[in-house]
């Protein structure tokens, strides 16, 4: 079986970055805590667990405690609410995500209406339009433009949740521009993603069977089944070695495998070693 990697497989240096902040923080002896998980990967979740950093839903007294911000970052009022509660706070947010948020307080400084194209309910979105005085206009789909809220728009500043796929975003803000007299687009998705997307565009076509490894909450994995789905039907979406069953890879002659930006490196080898094993 001849196997071939993408060569982005596997984090992304804000994950990475993220995930190094956290265990440093962890052997500082205080009490961490984090609301929500640290990066969308269960393997991840679990190594950070046994470095006693303890996940919480809300803010509680924070008297020699430290917040550990996530790599998908927080809004305004999450860092103003630690800090009146005396948290000690530690920022592991993506730089690529801060810069996002850079760039939506600015605009909407200069009075452009903020349109971010992402995930509604994920916590990089959130983040994002938690930055800003004023509701920002979040569009996930082509689909679901809402025309009515549009038509109102004078001047908009439209930017792009970091792990977007770049087609969906493009055909989104060739709609608004039609739409919008005054429209300034960032594309905010971050370089990794694209790497990942543009391999993901040409391995499923030069391989047999294509197998995306990551957790089933992540967003950018999700993006690279889909692509990977649409150009090869015999796509697998899989969290470890555990998930594959040898069946998927009956008269096939080559898999391709990629993985999502919290993936960890050892997910990735244990499903190379599995795969070996494959006559």
């Amino acid at each position: 079986m001849k196997i071939n990697i993408a060569k982005s497989s596997g984090f992304c240096f804000g994950v990475k970055r993220a995930i190094e902040i956290a265990f440093k923080t962890a052997e500082l002896g205080q009490k961490v805590e984090m609301l929500g998980d640290i990066v969308h990967n269960e393997n991840v979740v679990r190594e950070i667990n046994n470095a006693r950093i303890k996940k919480i839903k809300r803010l509680a007294q924070g008297k020699n405690k430290i917040l550990l911000i996530r790599a998908h970052g927080a809004p305004k009022k999450t860092f103003i609410k630690a800090f009146n509660l005396n948290y000690k706070i530690i920022d592991a947010t993506c730089p690529k995500v801060r810069e996002i948020h850079r760039i939506v307080r600015e605009s909407e400084r200069k009075g452009y209406k903020i349109i971010i194209i992402g995930d509604k309910i994920h916590d990089e979105v959130q983040g994002i339009s938690g930055q800003l005085k004023n509701k920002a206009l979040i569009i996930d789909n082509i689909k679901n433009v809402p025309l009515g809220k549009i038509n109102k728009i004078k001047k908009a500043a439209v930017v792009v949740q970091s792990t977007q796929n770049l087609e969906n975003t493009l055909e989104i803000v060739k709609f608004l521009r039609a739409k919008i007299k005054e429209l300034k687009f960032f594309n905010t998705i971050c370089k990794p993603t694209q790497t990942k997307q543009k391999e993901i565009k040409t391995l499923p076509l030069e391989n047999d069977v294509m197998l995306i490894i990551g957790s089933k909450t992540s967003a950018n994995t999700k993006r690279l089944y889909e692509i990977s789905k649409s150009l090869n039907k015999n796509s697998f979406w899989i969290q470890s070695k555990e998930d594959i069953k040898f069946s998927w890879f009956k008269n096939a002659q080559s898999a391709g495998i990629t993985a999502g930006a919290s993936t960890p490196e050892s997910a990735i080898k244990g499903v190379v070693e599995l795969i070996k094993k494959i006559k």
